[in-house]
Parts: C-alpha cells; structure tokens; sequence
C-alpha cells in the first residue's frame, strides 16, 4: 500500500529517574502512547516502532526531578496517506449517497455520491442495499467487500480521516478488479502487491524510506517543565 513508508529517526526521550532501572523499556512505553495517532512530527499515524538505545550515556536536565535524556534510534512504520494514493479498504456502511470503508482495521474512509463513478448504481436490496455496475453486474459494492479507491483529501485534525473516490481508473471492487483490471491482476501476480493479516496487513514500502535526523524536530516526547528557583 502507498501510503505505508518506513522511516528511521533519531531522537531523545526524557525519562523519569524511577525508570532509570529499565531504560529500554520506559523509551518504548512512551514511543508506545503515540500508536495509532497522527503526529506532525513524523508526518503520519505511526503503526508501529523498534527502538535501540544509542549510548549508555544520558544527559541530565536541572530541576527539582533530574529527567535524564536518552539517545534513541527509531525504526518506524507510519500511515502517511497523500492525494492521488490508492488505498484498500473494507466497506462498513453504505448507502445511496455515500460508501464508509475502514482501512488498515483503523481509519475510515468516506466517499460521497459525487465520488462513485456513474457507471455504478444503487440497489436497495437486502441488507442495507448495493452499488451495481451498469456495465457488469458481477461488479458490485456492498458491505463487507474490499474496495479499492483513489485519496481526494486527508483530515488530519480527525487522525488521518480519509475522503476518497471511485471515479479513477483500476478502483472498485477487489474481488473484481483481480479479474477484470489487466494492471491490477498484473500488480497481483508480478508479486508487487502484498496482502497480510490484518495485525501484519501492512506493507514496508522501502522506497518511500525515509530518514529524520533533526532532534530537535521529533524529541521531546514527553518532556517535563524545568522548575524555576523558588517553585
């Protein structure tokens, strides 16, 4: 999937002095409270994280409670979804004017009846109804199918809330496309596109690889207050 890139960052984690026993493991406790969050720092929802403590050597900061600083370098796995990306998702809701899928089993994605292509049509049928193609009835949407879709916007204020369309080419139905599309069943059996479980159903894209090395930009994960003399 394009929008899932590896990045590599370096950066200082401030920890208390009462975890001083298990530096390691209070780095990866406060990496571990930014999953799943859109975060500017990184420029994406950060999936998942390997760190490896650079230096057995820590600054110490003035105050009442000396936190001490900790070098870390990072191995990330962010969701970074752009305008123009394709994206997959599974179809939680629809209806005539609007389709809701869930991608990744975490952010949602909507898409709008101006964004499904008029060669798909709306059945009322059955439970909660089905998009139809005019063209082939065998291609059809409904809840629970894995859709394929072009990103139109990204709401990053609503944690990576996704805004698609089903009007460009080789989107649709998964299930279709991977015998109809000629590009996309070509993509599937070249082995460039990479399914997994849902708990693993992300992939290392190492060409978006990416590298942060200004501290400055991405420390100070929870960084305490400096006391002022007298307080």
């Amino acid at each position: 999937m394009e929008a899932v890139r590896q990045a590599e960052a370096k950066l200082t984690v401030y920890v208390h002095p009462s975890n001083a026993a298990d530096v390691r493991r209070a780095v990866t406790r406060q990496l571990s409270t930014l999953l799943f969050t859109y975060e500017d720092r990184f420029d994406g929802v950060l999936l998942a994280h390997e760190v490896e403590v650079e230096s057995n050597k820590a600054k110490i900061m003035d105050g009442l409670v000396p936190y001490f600083g900790v070098p870390v370098h990072a191995s990330m796995l962010l969701f970074s979804p752009q305008p123009g990306m394709i994206l997959e998702g599974k179809v939680e809701m629809l209806g005539k004017g609007s389709i809701h899928a869930i991608v990744l089993g975490v952010f949602s994605a909507a898409i709008i009846s101006d964004d499904i292509s008029e060669t798909f049509k709306f059945k009322r049928r059955g439970h909660g109804g089905k998009f139809v193609s005019k063209s082939d009835k065998r291609h059809e949407i409904r809840k629970g199918s894995m859709i394929r879709f072009s990103v139109k916007r990204v709401d990053t204020e609503m944690n990576c809330h996704i805004t698609g369309s089903l009007v460009p080419p080789h989107t649709g139905s998964m299930l279709w496309l991977s015998v109809h599309d000629a590009e996309y069943a070509s993509e599937i059996n070249s082995g460039k596109r990479k399914s997994r479980d849902i708990s693993v159903k992300i992939e290392q894209d190492v060409r978006n690889h990416t590298t942060v090395n200004n501290e400055d930009a991405v420390i100070n994960l929870e960084r305490p207050r400096k006391h002022r003399k007298g307080e």
